[in-house]
């Protein structure tokens, strides 16, 4: 009995079926052909093609939503030094948050017999799940929470949460900034708790408060705009990352409101931009390059470890008070 063979009684190209043995994609309805075949006719591949299965190729893929992000570069930065530690190479994804990147990258990695994918996406579709769970190598999730997976991630509801109870202790009319709630970590996430924030304060959020924006200064620009159109007297404006942070301070100085005297201001990220911006930005410092470290760990304990177990990760998380913030200073409230 030969691939040739296999192949004919399946019904598939002789491609797809030593793309099968070697563990690479297959679609469902041709993967059972091919195993109902295979165990009809007790057929055994040849030592070479079982050497070829069982090969590492000592690659690891990694996908991410943005290259030129300041937060991806220090995850990818972790991920990198440990890998490099443990004698694996990294081949490098870049997406442009484009979730069929994501889909196109997942099924050229797993063809080209990567050891294992961390994957840094921004929004899981059912095509995600569906393709996650026919994956034939392991994978870490990286920067959001998907059940079922190894993963690490931020604690961005609860630092977001904190940080608008701290700026509504001197502000009237709050208002936030974000991404697409379809991004459950940094759209999601610190939106509710930016609102849970509001109520625990005994304010009474209202949905005009917040705008929807992307992840870039000029955005940042345009949400503050809209925002002090419609809250003429809006005093504090969190924002769900530095850049757009960044872009609102441009927008309310331009418009001869002071910060924080006017209108106070904080992001998430910790940039470097935040700390060279006039006034220095309030912001929330999350442990980036630790979290890439840690989810490179966790795919090599999958990869290496005689029993791996998956596991989860929420990372801590450090509030830097800033020149934005009305009476800060050098403060900085750590959470594990």
């Amino acid at each position: 009995m030969t691939i040739n063979e296999i192949a004919k009684l399946a019904g598939v190209s002789r491609a797809t079926v030593s793309r099968y043995l070697n563990q690479g994609y297959v679609s469902e309805e041709k993967r059972e052909r091919i195993r109902a075949v295979i165990e009809e006719t007790g057929y055994q591949p040849s030592s070479q093609a079982q050497n070829l299965r069982t090969r590492k190729t000592r690659l690891i893929g990694v996908i991410i939503p943005k290259i030129d992000s300041h937060t991806i570069s220090r995850m990818v930065g972790g991920i990198s030094t440990v890998l490099a530690k443990r004698g694996y190479q990294l081949l490098l994804a870049n997406t442009e948050n484009n979730e069929q990147e994501e889909l196109k990258y997942l099924k050229l990695f797993r063809e080209n017999h990567v050891d294992g994918v961390i994957l840094s996406g921004t929004i899981f579709t059912k095509k995600h799940i569906t393709v996650l769970k026919d994956y034939q190598v392991p994978v870490v999730i990286l920067g959001q929470y998907l059940s079922g997976y190894s993963c690490v991630y931020q604690d961005d509801y609860r630092a977001s949460k904190e940080l608008a109870r701290k700026m509504a202790v001197s502000c009237s009319c709050l208002c936030y900034a974000g991404v697409t709630v379809q991004d459950e970590a940094v759209g999601r996430g610190r939106l509710e708790g930016f609102f849970d924030g509001l109520k625990e304060s005994g304010h009474n959020p209202e949905e005009s408060r917040a705008v929807e924006c992307v992840f870039q200064v000029e955005s940042g620009m345009k949400a503050a705009e809209d925002l002090l159109r419609a809250h003429p007297n809006m005093d504090g404006l969190l924002c769900a990352t530095d850049d757009i942070a960044v872009g609102a301070m441009l927008y309310l100085k331009g418009q001869g409101k002071r910060i924080p005297k006017d209108i106070q201001v904080a992001g998430f990220g910790d940039t470097q931009i935040a700390r060279i911006i006039e006034p220095n930005l309030t912001t929330v410092h999350f442990y980036y390059k630790t979290s890439g470290e840690e989810a490179a760990r966790m795919l090599i304990d999958l990869l290496e470890a005689e029993n791996p177990v998956y596991r989860e990760m929420k990372m801590g998380y450090r509030i830097v008070e800033r020149d934005s913030f009305r009476e800060a200073g050098s403060e900085s409230t750590e959470h594990a």
